[in-house]
């Protein structure tokens, strides 16, 4: 089955934060939100489940937490328990709850930046302290490539860190770490014994044939350390549906974090759990399709770069359809400002994501061909002006 990834949605006049947050002149191409349809066996689940007319209190979906088990083993070779399984609203309540769970009040978080905002707010939200270390990045020509710092995570790391959030694949860098990378920062936890939240929220945006590897898969070890956060919300465009689910394998660490929720995080609500359940059973050749698409996204978006913004350096994601660009060439505190009023183009400010963000931009190219375009020309259009 062909699907239409050039299509055009409107989305104005639809609630939508991305395109609803700025005035009608400005494109949005910032928070991670693609511009595509979901894939029609979820809308068909979901009109199916609205037809059925009666949004009575849920219960917790046996069929998606056995669709799940059997994803994992199909896809990494990794053997779990429906009990391991743990649904929650979304990401960000995540890194909350696990920061809440582990360890008490005034206890380290590691974390390596740049990194998703909320991984720098969550640890302070719940009363703990942020340790951080920034990212290793290597340049070859205007090519930047990004690796875990563990000699900045050793200088970081205090005899009260108890958590480690780990964001893989790299969210704003693209990163999918490797197994010998995941393997370290495994031995490295061991070593200090740290419990680890792994957010792997963007593990089925895979660009280019690149693999995944869930941390908790290295070992039996290393599973019983490690919280796995996981979501279908930014693979199939339904972060608004709320469905997101954590896999805890380690039945201590499973009860802290559900005490942690304990009165205070809902319960999925039922229309998420029927998209979840069909973006993970019904879904696959879509999938194969969109990454597809976001491969050659990615692949225009950098020859575009290279070709016409020449003092510009930037990533090739492996993961995700977030674009991290260098633009401390322009000497500007604040370069996502600058292009939302010189550019009408509304992208991430680098300085969000912590130490190392400063003076880059993160831009989304999940949307049509035509819109990944436009951003671009902006783009260009505002920097030919300031050479």
């Amino acid at each position: 089955m062909s699907y239409d990834f050039d299509r055009q949605i409107e989305r104005r006049g639809t609630d939508s934060a991305k395109w609803s947050y700025f005035p009608a002149d400005v494109l949005p191409m910032w928070v991670a939100d693609m511009d595509f349809a979901s894939p029609p066996p979820i809308i068909e689940a979901l009109a199916a489940r609205v037809q059925q007319g009666v949004f009575g209190y849920g219960m917790e979906s046996k069929t998606l937490k056995q669709t799940l088990v059997e994803r994992m083993e199909r896809l990494y070779g990794w053997t779990i328990k429906p009990d391991d399984l743990v649904y929650l609203p979304g990401l960000v309540s995540g890194l909350n709850i696990v920061s809440r769970a582990v360890g008490e009040r005034g206890d380290g978080v590691l974390i390596n930046t740049p990194v998703y905002g909320p991984f720098l707010t969550a640890p302070a939200n719940q009363y703990r302290t942020l340790q951080s270390a920034p990212l290793n990045v290597a340049q070859t020509g205007r090519r930047l490539h990004y690796e875990l710092n563990m000699d900045g995570l050793a200088a970081a790391v205090q005899p009260h860190t108890k958590l480690f959030l780990l964001c893989n694949p790299h969210n704003p860098v693209g990163r999918a770490f490797t197994h010998a990378e995941l393997s370290e920062i495994a031995a490295f936890c061991v070593s200090h014994d740290l419990v680890i939240c792994s957010d792997e929220i963007h593990c089925d945006l895979l660009l280019d044939g690149t693999q995944h590897i869930p941390i908790a898969s290295l070992s039996p070890e290393i599973a019983q350390r490690t919280i796995t956060l996981m979501a279908p919300s930014k693979t199939f465009n339904i972060p608004g549906l709320g469905a997101s689910f954590a896999v805890v394998q380690n039945p201590t660490l499973r009860k802290q974090l559900e005490a942690a929720m304990a009165g205070i995080v809902p319960h999925v609500n039922i229309l998420g759990m029927v998209a979840a359940e069909a973006a993970y059973a019904r879904c696959d050749d879509w999938l194969a399709a969109l990454r597809a698409y976001l491969t050659a996204n990615r692949d225009f978006a950098v020859e575009y770069v290279e070709t016409h913004l020449p003092g510009v350096n930037y990533t090739v994601p492996e993961a995700t359809y977030l674009l991290w660009l260098d633009l401390r060439g322009l000497g500007e505190a604040k370069p996502a400002e600058m292009l939302m009023q010189q550019a009408k183009l509304a992208v991430n400010e680098g300085a969000w994501f912590g130490e190392g963000g400063e003076g880059f931009v993160r831009l989304n190219f999940g949307c049509p061909r035509s819109t990944l375009e436009e951003g671009l020309r902006r783009l260009c259009a505002v920097l030919e002006q300031r050479v």
